[in-house]
């Protein structure tokens, strides 16, 4: 819990009086009536307190907020370990504690602030609110803050933190999460998401400080502190020129007959999608009405996650019908991903994979780098990454074409880090993806985007129209060229931690103690490597090359006919996922 406080304005009297008969209990209920100053989250406490509801209240109050494989995220309401005004304050001032002693020059530099549109009416919570009080912490320590003064999609963030020369940023998001959730992104200095280190020295920074500061309340700053900027126009326009540097064929968008229906999800893309449209020449994408403007309640869908396929898409899928639009492009509700789906010749809808958007963008990427690149460019200097539990399809294709493909452990902030350090000595990245519809053409931002991949693979369709192919035979075409890359992925929902843990030691430990299954039904396991604990059966010293994540569970089995199979926990929702994927030759 960290250290506690001198108790504030609470009648101790009542607390006293109130005694749940368990110390360390009693000292978090009496920090967070003391510390809450949202009187919603704080009856919340107050309600569970009067009811007897210890053991809801241990839930609420004896855990922390940690960093998972996109920042903090949780539910919003009351509670240490939930996303509300206090637990924001208090990731701010432990933010602001390291960022102090990383940087002699951090209050010059600056910080970036962005946020979505989620918000919840019972927690009188919502992205904004919890974004001007991520900046009145910094603001009332004579920190320059830049602040959005609407909403923005969540890669304006990092790229805003490289442009303006910003120390870090944070973007409240919780991306295309149920609409109960919200969540506290970080980038560094460089543009890409915190990894290990920062995020375990920021925690302890956090745990240091977790009584809120004089000022750190007064979420009007961003209105009346001089030290607060508005960077929106500046980055906006400077992030649309930047879109037109992966933009190779202006003229025959300008002419195209191609339609397109975008949806942005209830969320924050459609304004910045329609720019980025007008940026390639093209005429603005059909907007679907009941989506385009920003709704907290995801009203018109049953989750807003784009990833879902047809049966979240059906609102689009109709207009597109109507308006004659062979393609629709879905961002998810901050932007940062990219769902796309095409009429076939038989009226059927097919909805592209994360994986089979990858095979698509990676083969254009490279077409378009091959045909712009000057004579003596070198190939060998090319990268494209995606992480490891995505498909190998971007390995096959370097392999013919002589480029270096990487692979990451999953999650974009581990992407955006490699990013940065290959840029850094000298290497092209030309393209990265996750197969969860995560996308990053070019490296103006180094985390996905959904923006900047929605006007790309418009410019690809219309490109194919013109040779008389659509994207599903474009698809295959690539398959036939480099080898066909049959994945499956999907996930079980389970919201037991010790479940989960124990399905995870059952691996493990399936013939005896550390001893993994050797097959699985019918089919021979060859190797196994397991991140969680660093074991990595296929090297010769038993170690796993990619880095240990003892915080997540993650086990990949490969079997003797080919093909290769994950199972790992989310970073971000209560779900076992499991990805599976078989690699032909050519």
């Amino acid at each position: 819990m960290g250290d506690c406080g001198a108790p504030g304005d609470v009648n101790s009297n009542v607390l006293v009086a109130r005694s749940t008969g368990d110390a360390q209990l009693d000292k978090a209920v009496w920090q967070w009536l003391s510390w809450d100053k949202n009187e919603k989250t704080k009856e919340q406490i107050e309600r569970l307190l009067q009811n007897g509801k210890h053991e809801e209240l241990r839930d609420r109050l004896c855990c922390r907020l940690t960093f998972g494989t996109a920042g903090l995220r949780s539910a919003m309401g009351a509670g240490f370990c939930y996303i509300n005004d206090l637990t924001v304050i208090q990731s701010t001032q432990g933010i602001y504690k390291y960022l102090e002693r990383n940087f002699s020059d951090f209050k010059q530099r600056g910080f970036v602030v962005g946020y979505d549109t989620r918000g919840q009416v019972t927690s009188n919570c919502s992205s904004k609110k919890l974004a001007k009080l991520t900046a009145a912490v910094l603001l009332a320590k004579d920190v320059l803050v830049y602040f959005f003064s609407t909403y923005v999609p969540t890669p304006f963030v990092p790229y805003a933190v490289q442009q303006l020369g910003a120390v870090a940023g944070v973007m409240i998001t919780a991306s295309h999460n149920r609409k109960e959730d919200n969540g506290y992104k970080v980038y560094w200095e460089n543009g890409a998401q915190i990894t290990s280190p920062h995020d375990k020295e920021i925690i302890k920074c956090i745990e240091e400080c977790v009584e809120p500061w004089n000022g750190s309340w007064n979420e009007n700053l961003v209105d009346t502190s001089p030290l607060r900027q508005d960077p929106l126009k500046k980055i906006c326009d400077s992030y649309m020129e930047d879109l037109t540097k992966i933009c190779y064929h202006r003229e025959l968008n300008m002419q195209s007959s191609l339609k397109f229906v975008h949806t942005s999800f209830h969320g924050v893309g459609h304004d910045y999608v329609q720019l980025a449209f007008k940026a390639f020449g093209f005429q603005p994408p059909i907007p679907v009405p009941e989506q385009k403007d920003p709704d907290p309640d995801f009203s018109t869908v049953k989750c807003p996650n784009p990833e879902e396929g047809e049966s979240v898409l059906e609102l689009s899928l109709r207009l597109a019908e109507k308006e004659g639009a062979r393609v629709v492009v879905a961002t998810d509700p901050d932007a940062d991903r990219l769902a796309v789906a095409e009429q076939q010749e038989n009226g059927c809808w097919k909805v592209f994979t994360g994986n089979e958007l990858a095979a698509l963008f990676g083969w254009w990427m490279f077409s378009c780098w091959k045909e712009s690149c000057s004579p003596d460019a070198d190939v060998s200097n090319v990268y494209m990454l995606a992480t490891t539990v995505s498909s190998k399809i971007l390995r096959a294709i370097a392999l013919k074409e002589g480029f270096h493909f990487e692979e990451t452990l999953p999650g974009f902030k581990w992407i955006g880090s490699r990013v940065k350090n290959l840029l850094d000595n000298g290497k092209e990245v030309l393209f990265a993806f996750e197969e969860s519809i995560g996308f990053m053409c070019g490296t103006s931002v180094l985390d996905k985007d959904g923006v900047s991949a929605a006007v790309v693979i418009a410019e690809m369709a219309t490109y194919l129209q013109g040779q008389s192919l659509t994207l599903a035979q474009k698809l295959i075409d690539i398959y036939e060229m480099y080898g066909y890359h049959i994945s499956k992925t999907s996930y079980f929902l389970c919201y037991d931690p010790p479940t989960i843990k124990r399905i995870f030691e059952g691996l493990r430990n399936c013939d005896g103690p550390q001893s993994y299954p050797k097959c699985c039904g019918i089919y021979n396991i060859l190797h196994v490597r397991d991140i969680t604990t660093g074991y990595d059966s296929s090297q010769l010293n038993k170690q796993s090359v990619l880095p240990v994540s003892k915080s997540s569970q993650m086990i990949t089995f490969t079997f003797q006919n080919g093909c290769v199979a994950t199972l790992r926990t989310s970073g971000t929702e209560p779900k076992i996922k499991y990805y599976a994927e078989m690699c032909a030759l050519p």
